[in-house]
């Protein structure tokens, strides 16, 4: 079966401005929302068939895409991004990214409000917990940035029910005191006139079904004890302490529930020569007093292997030299900083009587005598 046009399914042009396409949605919606068309399969269909054109028709890239290519732009392996599938969408998923378009009474209703909310807020099952892990990072790839594959034991959907908690499909039954909508409404008469209430339904606790026979593998509760292995991209730049998130990766909910967060916190290994200051990262070198007086080439350590530097004749001990873009990127921005190298010239703590003779000659040198900084 074809799928309609999007521009015939809500009824514009394809000039239509985007205020237009949201009106004409809101229509449409209101025309066929479940609420208003109780076990009407096919209004179902025409109410997910207008959220699904929407979704593109709204977008100003995806709208591009469909009015060159059509529906063939949103086709698996197209790249276009898709819209919604049309009869395997979830309503709570339309009505979590598109209630504002509903409006706040979308039916008038009572003072309590109307029956647009009743779906959108039904409970799909309790939110899982999110997760805490500290992750090991070197230098080097804190530098770089890296991937790292990590094993975290959890709670993960439970495959045989595949996270609704029942032994079959023939357990799960529509809720009998809310009808499915998981919430019951109440009107009472005040001398205002008719006041509806609305309550999550105590039977189904808000999830609009109720389960008759539970899952043996996960005692009813859709998910199971297990271990997951986790890729997780480390961007450069991160520091000690820093805390990372990804969205659905901590413990899996009860009955159909959303999965709880990741949180990484970075841990800073130590580097057995260089520190750590901001953006930039430091190496203490140690030369004799010859090297000073005379100059000399060395290789220093860097995050990534190693440089040489020259040493100019006559350097002082405090000099700084710099290496520049050796130090790390700054975090999601373009700064990166620089290897500072401080000099330190190494004074001997034990002579002999040879050297001692030596250093006293020099002692009385005039090139010896420090002379006064300006």
């Amino acid at each position: 079966m074809s799928k309609r046009d999007y521009y015939e399914v809500l009824g514009v042009t394809k000039s239509a401005s985007t205020d237009e396409i949201k009106k004409a949605y809101r229509k449409v919606a209101m025309q066929f929302h479940p609420d208003r068309n109780p076990g009407d399969k096919a209004a179902e269909e025409k109410f997910k068939e207008a959220a699904s054109a929407y979704e593109v028709l709204s977008d100003g890239d995806k709208k591009a895409k469909y009015d060159r290519f059509g529906h063939s732009a949103f086709s698996p392996g197209a790249g276009g991004g898709g819209g919604f599938s049309g009869g395997g969408m979830d309503m709570n998923d339309i009505f979590s990214q598109f209630g504002d378009v509903f409006g706040e009474d979308m039916f008038g209703g009572f003072f309590g409000g109307g029956g647009s909310r009743s779906r959108s807020s039904r409970s799909r099952g309790q939110r899982g917990s999110n997760l805490r892990i500290k992750l090991k990072m070197n230098f080097e790839e804190i530098a770089n940035g890296a991937n790292k594959q990590v094993k975290v034991k959890k709670h993960v959907l439970c495959t045989t029910c595949g996270g609704n908690g029942a032994k079959d499909k023939n357990s799960v039954q529509t809720c009998g005191t809310c009808n499915g909508s998981g919430q019951v409404k109440r009107v009472t008469n005040t001398f205002l006139g008719q006041m509806q209430t609305v309550n999550t339904c105590p039977t189904c606790n808000g999830e609009g079904n109720t389960v008759t026979a539970k899952c043996a593998p996960c005692k009813g509760e859709g998910r199971v004890y297990g271990e997951e292995t986790i890729s997780i991209d480390i961007p450069g730049g991160v520091q000690d302490g820093m805390q990372l998130s990804m969205s659905g990766k901590g413990n899996a909910g009860e009955r159909g529930g959303s999965a709880g967060d990741l949180i990484i916190m970075i841990e800073e290994e130590a580097h057995e020569s260089l520190h750590r200051d901001g953006l930039n990262v430091s190496f203490d070198l140690y030369i004799t007093i010859p090297d000073a007086v005379f100059g000399t080439s060395i290789e220093v350590p860097t995050i990534d292997g190693r440089a040489k530097i020259k040493i100019p004749p006559g350097t002082q001990s405090g000099k700084v030299f710099r290496l520049k873009g050796k130090g790390f990127p700054e975090v999601q921005g373009y700064a990166k900083g620089d290897q500072l190298i401080n000099v330190n010239v190494w004074t001997p703590q034990h002579v002999s009587a040879e050297e001692k003779a030596i250093l006293e000659k020099m002692q009385q040198s005039p090139n010896f005598q420090p002379k006064p900084t300006k």
